[in-house]
């Protein structure tokens, strides 16, 4: 989808709208795949509204990208803009244990800000790639922590009524990865109630996460993370191993050979490849196991 009424684009800028034309989504996505389509990036959380009465007056779908870390995009020529925050500065401020977030933060960093001031307990997330955006609308966890449980205040854009409101975390149903946020929201700002901890003590939590995560997860490949959501009591890396399926390729889509829950592209994977093979695995593991694997990964028009 491109955006090329000169009249549209004029708008864009008036309300702080960076328009940038024909954007690879490979290239936003840490999985490396991808089709084209124009890139708006907000750099003012109020002109959300005004953009989108633009968008919808003009018959523009669109999609909210924020780190792609957990995105499976189609191929080629892609039917929808896609809206992007821009990350502000400062993006975390503290008040006691209290820290205000912009959702275009990036997670690690911003973990490791609250814990240079002493603010622990989502060590476990230190290693997850993308924002904090995406980790609150998936509940992000690991290692027996979820983002959920330190969430007191979201402001967000409802795209159902077309306007910003604040919710607070007990108004959000936080389950394993999944939350109550409609799939067209967008998350703006999250404030988070953090324990106090020591900075060495939180450091040897992070030590021991990213130990793990380095002996388990295929780090430095292009993957999102892991493909399906594990069933209640069960690993559905685990079913994948035993049935031998590390390894399993369709043209550069992989599933790794380090954990069989991630599925890599390992040089120049499609949509098409990475579809193609997660259905495969998913048919195997239903027909051995009688499980049906529910996606993790977000997948959009592949």
């Amino acid at each position: 989808m491109r955006v090329r009424d000169p009249g549209i684009v004029a708008k864009l800028a008036e309300i702080r709208v960076e328009l940038r034309q024909g954007t690879a989504l490979a290239g936003l996505t840490s999985l490396g795949i991808g089709g084209t389509t124009d890139l708006l990036r907000i750099k003012n959380h109020k002109s959300l509204p005004d953009l989108l009465k633009l968008l919808d007056a003009n018959h523009i779908p669109h999609e909210f990208l924020g780190g792609g870390s957990n995105l499976l995009v189609g191929d080629g020529e892609l039917p929808w803009v896609v809206l992007q925050l821009v990350r502000p500065e400062p993006d975390v401020v503290l008040d006691g244990n209290f820290a205000q977030v912009d959702a275009a933060a990036d997670l690690g960093r911003m973990i490791t800000f609250c814990a240079k001031n002493n603010l622990g307990g989502m060590e476990g997330l230190i290693g997850v790639p993308g924002t904090v955006g995406g980790a609150l609308r998936m509940n992000a966890g690991a290692y027996g922590m979820q983002i959920g449980s330190y969430v007191r205040e979201v402001q967000l854009y409802r795209a159902a009524g077309r306007k910003i409101e604040v919710l607070r975390g007990d108004q959000i149903s936080f389950e394993y990865r999944h939350t109550s946020f409609a799939p067209d929201d967008m998350m703006l700002t999250v404030i988070l109630e953090l324990p106090s901890k020591p900075f060495k003590v939180i450091l040897e939590g992070i030590r021991i996460c990213n130990e793990k995560r380095r002996s388990s997860q295929p780090l430095g490949q292009k993957s999102a993370g892991c493909i399906f959501k594990n069933p209640p009591g069960a690993s559905v890396g685990r079913m994948i191993d035993e049935l031998g399926l590390k390894g399993l390729c369709v043209g550069d889509a992989r599933v790794s050979d380090r954990h069989a829950n991630f599925f890599v592209n390992a040089g120049h994977a499609s949509a098409r490849d990475m579809l193609t093979l997660i259905s495969d695995v998913r048919e195997r593991v239903q027909k051995t196991y009688g499980v049906s694997l529910e996606n993790e990964v977000v997948v959009w028009n592949a």
